[in-house]
């Protein structure tokens, strides 16, 4: 249910109420998905690896030829503003960039063409959810998604219908396949846990979004003692692991019990993805700004 309380975003330059932000129907984010997005969490009024998105988002703009719509120190008073303005406690910010508005054409429009760039909060619990605590069931599905995952856009459409199907049948998320391969889950990297306790998860390429949160935890694991391989591992890996999770902006670190029907480990969060969990809150709320 949508509240009948107003929040504030940021549009173009300026601090508006959401009923009253307006993006031309000739802007290319609309057009043509000519945009990126990065998505920051917020803990106790704080923002997590905010400096690590910030990256991010100037390598996905680079990558797509686009130029930057506000310096970072720009945005990050941007981000506090919205905080403050919408008393944020707990919860995320969405920013998106796009190429700006021009005639609809293939071509990219002139150098000179202003980006589009629009951020606003979304309150919801982050620390304590019901998939933290009792763990996720997931579908897997083929990826049948463009090659350049590392690359943040805008263009949603198919994991958004993979989303919908995992919920269709009876699942909280899906994760996308390729050659009996696991690359990642709809809006997050996956990993699994063997039973000499070795973190797997697919390393960095085109084929994977490279995670804020998948970054912070391979440190976190380092801090554990515990060994990581950066590989690819296939269905049969995962659905005979000790323990499997996801890590994301939205979910942190998110256990799986459960894949295509099959019972992973005990079918209950693990006590290593637990004790990872715990490690990646402590030191992100140490170093939040």
């Amino acid at each position: 249910m949508k509240s009948n309380v107003s929040r504030t975003v940021y549009l173009n330059g300026e601090f508006i109420a959401e009923e009253d932000a307006k993006i031309s129907v000739f802007d290319r984010g609309f057009l043509f998905a000519d945009g990126v997005y990065e998505v920051t969490t917020v803990i106790q009024g704080k923002m997590i690896d905010f400096d690590s998105h910030l990256i991010r988002l100037r390598r996905s703009l680079n990558e797509i030829d686009m130029m930057p719509a506000c310096s970072d120190q720009e945005l990050l008073t941007i981000h506090r503003e919205l905080i403050k303005l919408n008393s944020l406690k707990e919860g995320l910010i969405y920013m998106q960039v796009t190429r700006g508005v021009a005639d609809r054409d293939f071509h990219f429009p002139d150098q000179d063409t202003k980006p589009s760039i629009v951020l606003f909060t979304q309150s919801r619990n982050i620390v304590d959810t019901h998939l933290a605590r009792n763990g996720a069931k997931v579908i897997t599905v083929d990826d049948l998604r463009w090659g350049r995952r590392d690359i943040k856009t805008v263009q949603l459409l198919y994991p958004s219908m993979a989303k919908m199907e995992a919920k269709n049948r009876g699942a909280d998320d899906a994760w996308f396949v390729a050659n009996g391969f696991v690359n990642e889950a709809t809006a997050s990297n996956t990993y699994i846990i063997t039973d000499d306790n070795q973190i797997i998860t697919r390393h960095l390429s085109n084929t994977i979004l490279h995670g804020i949160t998948r970054q912070a935890i391979l440190k976190c694991a380092k801090r554990l003692n515990l060994t990581v391989e950066e590989r690819p591992f296939s269905i049969e890996e995962a659905l005979s692991a000790k323990e499997a999770f996801s890590t994301g902006s939205s979910s942190l670190v998110q256990p799986v019990i459960e894949i295509d029907g099959h019972k992973i480990g005990t079918g209950q969060p693990g006590e290593i993805t637990k004790k990872i969990r715990e490690t990646y809150l402590e030191i992100s709320r140490s170093a939040a700004i």
